[in-house]
């Protein structure tokens, strides 16, 4: 892993943002370029560029959760709490991962290992340029462009303001966030089960309060905020 981190941490207890540091310490490719106790004094460094945001759910003022929600553009974000029942609503506003304090070496560097495949992905995946239609997805591939049908589709993922197409044979992704996609008539037999997931509603095989399961033995996990969009299916 080569990517350089620049890293910024919101936590208002002095001792955890020491123990954050401590730990952030033992890896090189990770800097860390601004430490604060509170949101309220981070908002001015929001244009500078940042991969990794470190914050309390809890803090003084203005919470956490608010201050991702104007950290949109730092790719990675890990939450820390004292209050694990918070940890569902997190993964609701692009999330990494959220430790429950006390934090613990064992435990960040799990964390640590899911942040460096997030960005090991990213940097490997291939982008295509794309063109939605109404009944196809012409995808430019080099100098040539050949179609994609809605029945090779398995499921659509989403990395920020991207979207991978998953087909059988191969990943694609393209330039447009999987909530626009959703909104053009080409996926109208796609239903939404998570923050991060689109799925074909012919393609659903069974479900549980948790997960779903799509041909080939693809298990997908449920959004709590999408559980609703699955009451059609009836196993």
């Amino acid at each position: 892993m080569t990517t350089h981190i620049r890293c910024m941490i919101i936590d208002g207890d002095e001792l955890d943002r020491l123990v954050l540091q401590h730990y952030l310490k033992q890896y090189e490719n990770i800097e860390i370029v601004a430490s604060f106790d509170s949101a309220e004094k981070a908002i001015p460094y929001l244009e500078l560029p940042f991969e990794l945001l470190i914050t309390e759910t809890n803090l003084k003022g203005m919470s956490g959760l608010e201050f991702r929600k104007l950290a949109y553009k730092i790719p990675a974000c890990i939450f820390t709490s004292s209050h694990p029942e918070l940890a569902a609503g997190v993964f609701e506003i692009n999330t990494l991962d959220f430790i429950t304090k006390p934090l613990t070496a064992e435990r960040f560097h799990f964390s640590m290992q899911k942040l460096f495949n997030f960005f090991e992905i990213k940097e490997k995946c291939e982008f295509y340029d794309a063109m939605v239609g109404k009944n196809h997805i012409n995808i430019k591939e080099g100098g040539h462009i050949f179609q994609i049908k809605t029945n090779d589709i398995l499921y659509l993922e989403a990395l920020k303001d991207y979207t991978r197409i998953i087909t059988l044979d191969k990943k694609y992704c393209i330039l447009d966030s999987l909530g626009n996609l959703l909104h053009k008539e080409f996926f109208n037999s796609f239903v939404r089960i998570h923050k991060s997931y689109a799925v074909p509603r012919h393609l659903i095989r069974g479900k549980n309060c948790h997960e779903i399961e799509l041909i080939h033995q693809i298990k997908l996990p449920i959004g709590r905020a999408y559980k609703s969009n699955l009451s059609f299916f009836e196993p």
